[in-house]
């Protein structure tokens, strides 16, 4: 999967000692476009069921995607290394041929490690749901995908390693490297598709999926694409994410005997998150072009916020403020007042100081809107888990559906705060 990427400079020309002067003041600015990006397809992937319909429906049913962990599901051969792990429980996709199970047969292959499989599944189900399936060479070239995630494929490392412990290094597939590059998610969908628009992959930890959609709205307010696939797929419930991630301790370690009770986001007997995978996938377009085709309208997204707190490799600064700046960023990119938002789908991942700080911040931002009963908040990772790269795309999602099921009245004005 070739990318291709231009850069037209305006500037100085210097040829050895020789400088042409240039008049600045000269040029007119460039046009920048303003144009309007709204949600015209969805697709899901998550530890509630492969697909939309049966990801929301077990949410608003309080189910869970979390269950304990066996040591076929990590596929260790060794059973008593799954001992040795403090967290023994995770939030995984279902597999099988049930309706609502992802359809291994289907999607995964020699190419496709569980991770692109998963943004293939979701992509697929955002286009048919978009009912965007182009065949003018136009249209291919004017939509792009833009799919990010946090880790990729690390069994693959980890059995390559096994052969190299082996000494069998001749035994390596060839597809080794296009299996674990995280921009191979972005570059299968185009390609099955034959998109040749924009080709982005984000790589931002737990920001991935939210990052992506938010520069693919850019890519569409400013003319690159019409059209872009967006969103964050991920798939890292294996031995050596797992141990990483145990002994940074940021796993839920009190909760392996009620597994179904251990993701509790706000909760005072949280303890830490619960890994989680899947993909969530979204169709972006520009608004006109969707009115022109007929397309059904979700939402619209008005604001992108993006901050780093600058403070600390894990863990979040105490005041909140990185949340803060983004959430505030967001806000006034979409010409909105805190007062006007209605529903925040919280990051909260169950850690003990992530969730009081994410909190401080909401407080910080929406003052007395937080406190006067006319704003909604609520994390989803109670049901997935943390999906860690497809977090915020699959959040976004729930948001979206969320406010369309309230109130279809508003489903071209919703805010959300990724």
């Amino acid at each position: 999967m070739v990318r291709y990427r231009r850069f037209i400079v305006d500037g100085l020309l210097k040829r050895g000692a020789r400088r042409l002067s240039y008049d600045w003041s000269s040029l007119p600015p460039p046009e920048i476009p303003q144009r309007r990006v709204v949600v015209t397809g969805l697709g899901l992937v998550t530890p509630l069921g492969a697909g939309v319909q049966v990801s929301w429906d077990r949410l608003i049913a309080l189910k869970t995607g979390v269950q304990a962990l066996s040591a076929e599901s990590l596929r260790l051969k060794d059973p008593g290394l799954l001992q040795q792990l403090p967290s023994r429980v995770a939030a995984l996709v279902p597999r099988g041929s049930a309706a609502g199970d992802f359809d291994v047969e289907k999607w995964l292959n020699s190419t496709s490690p569980a991770f692109i499989a998963y943004a293939q599944c979701a992509a697929e189900e955002a286009l048919t749901d978009a009912n965007w399936h182009p065949q003018d060479a136009a249209d291919l070239e004017r939509t792009g995908v833009a799919i990010g995630g946090g880790i990729g494929s690390i069994n693959d490392i980890l059995e390559a390693a096994h052969l190299i412990n082996k000494k069998e290094l001749r035994r390596l597939t060839p597809f080794f490297v296009p299996r674990i590059l995280i921009n191979m998610a972005a570059g299968h969908v185009s390609i099955r598709h034959g998109f040749k628009g924009p080709n982005h992959a984000v790589v931002t930890a737990c920001a991935s999926g939210a990052h992506s959609l938010g520069d693919a709205a850019r890519m569409v307010k400013f003319g690159d694409a019409d059209v872009m696939v967006a969103g964050g797929t991920e798939s890292s419930i294996d031995p050596l994410s797992m141990a990483g991630f145990c002994r940074a301790r940021a796993l839920s370690t009190k909760f392996n005997d009620n597994p179904t009770h251990s993701s509790r986001p706000f909760d005072q007997a949280r303890d830490g998150f619960v890994m989680g995978e899947g993909a969530g996938v979204v169709v972006l377009e520009e608004y006109q072009h969707a009115l022109n085709r007929g397309a059904k309208i979700y939402a619209e997204i008005r604001g992108y916020g993006m901050s780093g707190d600058a403070h600390h490799i894990t863990q979040p600064s105490q005041e909140g403020r990185g949340a803060y700046l983004a959430m505030s960023r967001a806000l006034q990119q979409a010409g909105l007042q805190p007062t006007d938002v209605d529903y925040i789908n919280a990051h909260a991942t169950s850690t003990p100081l992530g969730d009081v700080v994410e909190a401080r911040a909401i407080r910080d931002v929406f003052k007395d809107h937080a406190h006067s009963g006319r704003l909604a908040l609520s994390s989803t990772k109670g049901a997935t888990g943390h999906l860690l790269g497809a977090a915020g795309a699959v959040e976004a999602i729930f948001c979206v559906l969320a406010l369309h099921h309230v109130s279809p009245s508003i489903q071209t004005e919703i805010f959300s705060l990724f």
